[in-house]
């Protein structure tokens, strides 16, 4: 019998303590109770702010949720969640089985304008964020779907063990200049991927090429699990347009297990191998028809430094580039009840197409393209639920050269994934979802894989 990790037994033990306090008739008075509600809706499992008391008059102020809302109130927030996911592999080209990962995300964020009291530093942030993933066999569900790596069924694949994803600095102009946040600059040891291509409907998903990779993926090192040194510029000029542009350090090995994160001098086996890569994005948030329906619109641009790298002619080049359309829309919002004003719940639209060079052998997908719906709030009383279905696809390189003995040429590989996260309360949900993998090899080799399981989290 396989042993329980840590994490694991804390998820059981927190399941536990839901069952307690919503199925236990002696927790009937406690849950009926104005404090317990407050923090049961609150926005973390250890976060509950009380308003209006004094810390001299009031025992309250011992309590660990209100000393953490009082060190946010002074420039200090902790940040934490947990998210745990089942994978049940129902059909592939090697049968079933049953799969189960999970994650732990821990950051802190200090603002020294309020921490030391002094308004020359307002606008500057600190930041750092760790991160523990499941290393075990039984968390890698892709073994058995043997899809490629971009089209993982299971996102949180890459990047196990203990890793330090980011820490640095960002500074605003907030209210010096006459348009608020008009330029923000961020640096450190930071991931591009979370600068960068920012799809919060995305994030629903758990298929790797829809939440994180999006094409791009699949040709350079693009995932939650590549931390590099670099930097980034937004220019706002106005509330409806950014443009924002990076700079990092690049090397082939940056996601690799062995290095949990901790790769800062890039690669140090052979620092030749070390490139740049810069990263573009222009954008506009619009509010749209007399609803004001909110939309994003963006377009985007990376120009990567390869050393070896070799076009279809067998020349060698020294950059891969490729570039990004986004659009997102809300479409419709349900009417509210006051006059004027609509609901947040109603149905939104997501879309991403990547393209990258092919005739540069390291894009294995030149094309790619993923397009899904969200509705928020479909079932009544269930207002902050959501359903939503993707579907991603990606074109291969004709000139791919795999390691793979099969003769069949490559082609494609598509993925439809639908997903229903139920609230539990303003800090827990629960999300079943199903996934259809189709060719998941790209040559024909391995039969379609269908997933089906269900995944959970909690914001601390």
């Amino acid at each position: 019998m396989k042993k329980l990790s840590r994490l694991k037994l804390i998820a059981l033990f927190i399941m536990a303590l839901f069952t307690l306090l919503t199925g236990s008739s002696i927790a009937a008075s406690f849950t009926d109770s104005r404090e317990f509600k407050d923090w049961w809706n609150g926005k973390g499992l250890l976060y509950k702010k009380i308003e209006n008391y004094s810390c001299s008059e009031s025992s309250k102020c011992n309590s660990i949720f209100n000393a953490r809302a009082d060190l946010e109130d002074q420039g200090v927030n902790f940040t934490g969640k947990f998210k745990a996911a089942y994978f049940g592999v129902a059909s592939s080209s090697l049968g079933s089985r049953s799969y189960w990962c999970d994650q732990v995300d821990l950051g802190i964020e200090l603002n020294p304008s309020r921490l030391l009291n002094l308004e020359a530093l307002d606008g500057i942030k600190l930041f750092a964020n760790v991160r523990y993933r499941d290393s075990f066999r039984q968390a890698l569900p892709n073994k058995l779907v043997e899809a490629d790596s971009m089209f993982n069924p299971n996102h949180m694949d890459s990047g196990a063990q203990w890793r330090m994803n980011s820490f640095g600095f960002e500074y605003s102009t907030n209210k010096l200049l006459p348009i608020k946040d008009l330029i923000t600059l961020r640096g450190g040891w930071i991931q591009p991927n979370k600068e960068f291509l920012d799809q919060p409907l995305s994030k629903l998903f758990l298929n790797s090429a829809i939440e994180g990779s999006k094409g791009m993926g699949g040709n350079i090192k693009w995932s939650s699990s590549f931390s590099t040194w670099g930097g980034t510029l937004n220019f706002k000029p106005t509330d409806w347009l950014y443009i924002k542009n990076g700079f990092f350090l690049y090397w082939n090995n940056a996601t690799s297990r062995g290095n949990h994160g901790l790769g800062f001098q890039g690669d140090a086996y052979d620092p030749s191998n070390n490139g740049t890569m810069y990263v573009t994005e222009a954008g506009v948030t619009p509010q749209l028809t007399a609803a004001k329906l909110e939309g994003k619109y963006a377009f985007g641009f990376h120009a990567t430094e390869v050393q070896g790298a070799k076009n279809t002619a067998g020349s060698v080049i020294g950059e891969q580039h490729g570039f990004w359309v986004q659009a997102d829309q809300m479409l419709w919002q349900e009417p509210s009840s006051k006059p004027g004003k609509l609901k947040k719940e109603g149905l939104s639209t997501f879309n991403v197409v990547s393209w990258a060079d092919d005739n540069i052998r390291l894009n294995k997908f030149p094309f790619y393209f993923h397009s899904g719906l969200a509705y928020t709030g479909l079932l009544p009383s269930r207002e902050k639920d959501i359903l939503a279905l993707a579907f991603a696809y990606g074109y291969y390189n004709p000139d791919y050269i795999s390691n793979s003995t099969a003769s069949k040429d490559y082609t494609y590989t598509s993925v439809i994934e639908a997903t229903y996260q139920y609230k539990m309360n303003g800090w827990a949900h629960f999300q079943p979802f199903f996934q259809i993998i189709d060719n998941p090899k790209g040559n024909s080799t391995k039969s379609n894989a269908t997933v089906i399981g269900f995944q959970t989290g909690i914001t601390f």
